[in-house]
């Protein structure tokens, strides 16, 4: 079974998609209809920016979807997903490729979901910390014995995991961390505590938006980062969304669920390589790929 997954904020870098919009025509019509509902030219951006622009929330994560669907849309016939899953943000770019969101409104809900954790993140002061060489088991239970907001957000593969909150809670639990034995507890250069309790105001937010768009019966099951299992019911899809954003993004135990369900080759549509090595750290035997688009 083919598995396609898309990947989240941080996979971005300059000049990505230009060569998707140089070659194809679907592709520029697809760009510049996105340049129409943002209201300002991401190609500009994602082709000729700086890296601090690209940066910004409000920019990377439509940049990073569009990159995505639009490479899947050019691929044609050849995109037969029998399932899918996204990063975080990769679970919209997941949605419209298995047909239970459009282009346009995926769009949409992804620049008020950047724009809604944009003001979260502004809201109180916060960041993310990326712990290595520790068991989640022991990494959760520090978290939890750590003053203040600090959970963990991001299970990537074993040995990896990404912990979110106050910033002087991230900096206590990453001493702990590092005193536990931890490879590494290094904090990461984000503006905002993702997935974790102080994204609430951009959930609530987001909860609305979700409720005011259409989403159809997928044509395959996507893997939500939420409840980690087959999702098919529209009804789910948009519940474990809006749960997503303070949420943990369970992505070991998603693409070990896609494994025993039959999953045998993994090919990620976006920009890097991100997700196809952590697939390989999460199992070592299973088959990954890229695009090779001719």
């Amino acid at each position: 079974m083919n598995a396609y997954i898309f990947p989240g904020q941080g996979a971005q870098f300059v000049g990505m998609g230009l060569d998707l919009y140089e070659k194809y025509p679907l592709a520029q019509e697809l760009f510049e209809k996105a340049n129409d509902i943002l209201g300002f030219s991401i190609t500009d951006i994602m082709f000729q920016g700086t890296p601090d622009e690209l940066k910004q929330t409000k920019v990377t994560q439509p940049a990073i979807y569009l990159h995505s669907v639009i490479l899947s849309k050019v691929m044609g016939d050849s995109f037969k997903p029998d399932m899918v899953a996204g990063h975080s943000l990769g679970e919209f770019s997941a949605l419209v490729a298995n047909g239970a969101l459009n282009f346009e409104d995926g769009l949409k809900l992804v620049s008020q979901r950047a724009q809604a954790m944009q003001k979260a993140c502004e809201l109180q002061p916060s960041t993310m910390a990326a712990v290595l060489g520790l068991e989640d088991a022991l990494v959760e239970k520090l978290c939890e014995e750590t003053e203040g907001i600090v959970v963990p957000a991001n299970y990537n593969c074993p040995g990896q995991l990404v912990i979110s909150g106050e910033v002087a809670a991230i900096q206590a639990a990453c001493e702990k961390m590092k005193e536990a034995g931890a490879r590494r507890a290094l904090v990461l250069p984000v503006g905002g505590a993702f997935h974790s309790p102080l994204m609430e105001p951009a959930r609530e937010e987001l909860a609305a938006a979700i409720a005011a768009t259409q989403f159809k019966e997928p044509s395959c099951p996507v893997y939500q980062n939420v409840t980690t299992t087959a999702v098919t019911g529209s009804k789910e899809i948009q519940e474990n969304l809006i749960a997503q954003l303070t949420a943990p993004v369970k992505w070991t135990q998603s693409v070990q669920q896609m494994l025993a369900d039959g999953a045998k080759t993994f090919t990620e549509i976006g920009p890097g390589k991100v997700l196809q090595g952590l697939v390989k750290k999460i199992d070592r035997s299973a088959e990954t790929q890229g695009v090779e688009l001719t």
